[in-house]
C-alpha cells in the first residue's frame, strides 16, 4: 500500500489508528477522529491528541502555516499539541512526526457541527430510512466541502476516550457514503454550504429509541434528583458488562458516542430527540436543559450554538380537543429556549400519523439550518414560525398577539384557520372559531361566553394551520398553565 492510500482506522476503546505505507508502521497512533479528509474548527486553538513514546518530541506541521509546532509526550506516552486555525479553507495536510511522520491528506477547516439524537436524527437517507426521493438525493450528493463522520452504537459504564466510527474516519459526502448517513444532519449541511460556501464537518452520533439521560454525563445527572438511583447502580459497578448492549441506561452514551469528542472544538450541535422521553414531559423540562449545559461545560468552549427538533405530527388525530403527553413535550422543548443560543426547528406539519419516522427529512434539515444562517452566518433569512406572545381577553373572544410573523400571518394554503381550542374558568376545550387581524389571531367559541384560555396544535397530531409569510409553522402552544390530567403536570 503506497503513502497515497494511507487510511487512519480506530477501534472502539483506547487509541488503536495506524499507518500503512509498504512495511513501515508509524508510532504516532491518533484517535478515530482524526483522519484524512476531516475538517478542523476554523479561527481557533485546535488541540491534535495522541499516543507515541514516552517522553518522545512530537511535531505537527499544517500546510496552511508550515511552521511546525512542538510538544513533548508524557510518562505515559500520551501528548497534546495545539494547532491555531485559519478561516475556512483548503484543501490542506496536517503532518504529525515522532522522527517517522504520519500525513493526514485533504483536511478541510471549516465548521464542525455534532449531530445527536435518537432515531429520527439517525434516520439514512436510504438503508431502513428511504426518505422522500432518496434516490435522486444519493444521486445528486456530491458536495466534497461537506464532510461525514459517522459513529458506532457503543455503550459504556464510564467515559471512554476514543470513539468507533464507520470508514475508516471522516469521508467527503459522496453517493457512496451519503446513503446510510444521517439524512436530517445531510440537510442541515448542505444548506449551509450552498448559502455559504463554508466546509461543514458532520460528527453523526446518535441511536434510535434513546433516552435523553443516557447522552447526559454523570457529573450532571448526580445533580438531578430523579437520576440518582439509576446512576450510583452504574457507578457502583462500572466494569459490569451484563446490560452493555442496552443504550437506555444514564450516561452511558454520553461516556461512549459523546466524551471521546469534548477536547476537539466545535462550531455547535444539532439534537432531534424526545420521542423516548414523551410520557415524562415535566422532568424533561429539567433535563433537556441539563444536558445542553452538560454538553457546553464538556467542551469548554462557550455557550456554542445548540439547534433541535420539535416532535412531529403522529399517532390519530382526535376528534375533539385532548389533554396529550406529546403535547407537553412540545412545550418543554419550547420551554427550554429560555436557554442562550439555542433555537427549535418547529415540524408540526410534517410528521406522518402512521410512521413516528417522518420521510420529509429535507424541511427538517432545512429549517435548523435556517436558524443557523441567521444567528450564526450572517445571513438575513426568516428562521422561524409566528410564536405566540400574549393574550388578551376581550368579552367572548381571545386576543392572540405574534412575534416573528415575517410580513404576517396566514392558514396554509389559505385555508381557515383550524387546530384552536378555547375554555373557560371550568377548563374544558372546545373547538374555536379563529381569524386573522393584522398580526394577532382572535379565537372564539359559542360554547365559551366568557373565555380564560387557548391551546394551539395541542395534540398527538393537530391540525397545524397558521403560518408566518415565510412559510414556517406556528409552534404548539397554550396560554394557560394548569395541570394535564394525562401527566399531573403543568
Amino acid at each position: 500500500m503506497n503513502l497515497k492510500h494511507t487510511r487512519l482506522f480506530s477501534v472502539a476503546t483506547g487509541l488503536g489508528l495506524f499507518l500503512a505505507s509498504g512495511t513501515l508502521q508509524a508510532k504516532v497512533t491518533l484517535p478515530s477522529l482524526f483522519s484524512d479528509n476531516m475538517v478542523f474548527q476554523q479561527k481557533t486553538k485546535v488541540p491534535v491528541w495522541g499516543r507515541t513514546d514516552a517522553g518522545k518530541t512530537v511535531s505537527i506541521t499544517t500546510s496552511w502555516n508550515n511552521k511546525p509546532v512542538k510538544g513533548q509526550a508524557d510518562a505515559a506516552g500520551n501528548f497534546k499539541i495545539f494547532v491555531n486555525t485559519p478561516s475556512y479553507g483548503g484543501p490542506y495536510t496536517v503532518s504529525i512526526s515522532d522522527g517517522e511522520e504520519l500525513t493526514l491528506k485533504n483536511i478541510l477547516v471549516g465548521d464542525v457541527w455534532v449531530c445527536s439524537g435518537q432515531s429520527n436524527m439517525e434516520m439514512p437517507l436510504a438503508g431502513w430510512g428511504k426518505i422522500n426521493n432518496y434516490e435522486q438525493e444519493i444521486k445528486d450528493a456530491n458536495y466534497p466541502k461537506i464532510r461525514l463522520l459517522q459513529g458506532v452504537h457503543v455503550t459504556s459504564n464510564k467515559p471512554l476516550d476514543d470513539a468507533k466510527v464507520t470508514n475508516g474516519g471522516w469521508t467527503e459526502c459522496t453517493p457512496q457514503y451519503i446513503g446510510e448517513f444521517s439524512s436530517v444532519a445531510y440537510f442541515f449541511a448542505r444548506e449551509i454550504t450552498r448559502k455559504t460556501g463554508i466546509p461543514i464537518g458532520l460528527i453523526h452520533t446518535s441511536w434510535g429509541g434513546t433516552i435523553a439521560e443516557a447522552w447526559t454525563s454523570a457529573e450532571t445527572l448526580r445533580t438531578l434528583p430523579d437520576f440518582s438511583e439509576r446512576l450510583a447502580k452504574i457507578q457502583g459497578n462500572p466494569d459490569d458488562t451484563s446490560e452493555k448492549n442496552n443504550p437506555n441506561r444514564v450516561s452511558v452514551l454520553y461516556n461512549a458516542m459523546i466524551h471521546p469528542y469534548i477536547q476537539f472544538p466545535v462550531k455547535g450541535a444539532i439534537w432531534y430527540q424526545g420521542e423516548s422521553n414523551a410520557d415524562r414531559a415535566n422532568q424533561y423540562r429539567t433535563l433537556f436543559p441539563a444536558m445542553i449545559k452538560d454538553w457546553r461545560t464538556k467542551w469548554g468552549v462557550g455557550d456554542f450554538p445548540f439547534y433541535f427538533v420539535q416532535l412531529a405530527n403522529f399517532m390519530k388525530t382526535d376528534d375533539q380537543p385532548v389533554d396529550s403527553k406529546w403535547a407537553e413535550l412540545r412545550d418543554a422543548q419550547k420551554q427550554t429556549l429560555s436557554l442562550k443560543n439555542t433555537g427549535m426547528a418547529v415540524i408540526i406539519d410534517v410528521g406522518d400519523a402512521a410512521d413516528i419516522h417522518p420521510k420529509n427529512k429535507q424541511d427538517v434539515g432545512k429549517r435548523l439550518a435556517y436558524i443557523a444562517l441567521a444567528k450564526n452566518y450572517g445571513v438575513k433569512i426568516p428562521y422561524s414560525g409566528p410564536a405566540f406572545k400574549s393574550q388578551q381577553v376581550s368579552g367572548n373572544t381571545i386576543r392572540l398577539n405574534f412575534t416573528d410573523t415575517y410580513g404576517g400571518l396566514k392558514a396554509r394554503d389559505g385555508a381557515e384557520l383550524k387546530g384552536f381550542a378555547i375554555a373557560g374558568a371550568d377548563r374544558k376545550f372546545y373547538w374555536a372559531k379563529a381569524t386573522i387581524q393584522g398580526n394577532q389571531v382572535v379565537v372564539s367559541s359559542d360554547e365559551v361566553t366568557n373565555p380564560v384560555a387557548v391551546r394551539y396544535a395541542w395534540a398527538n397530531n393537530p391540525p397545524s394551520t397558521l403560518y408566518n409569510d415565510a412559510d414556517l409553522p406556528a409552534s404548539p402552544f397554550k396560554t394557560d398553565n394548569w395541570t394535564d390530567v394525562t401527566t399531573g403536570q403543568k
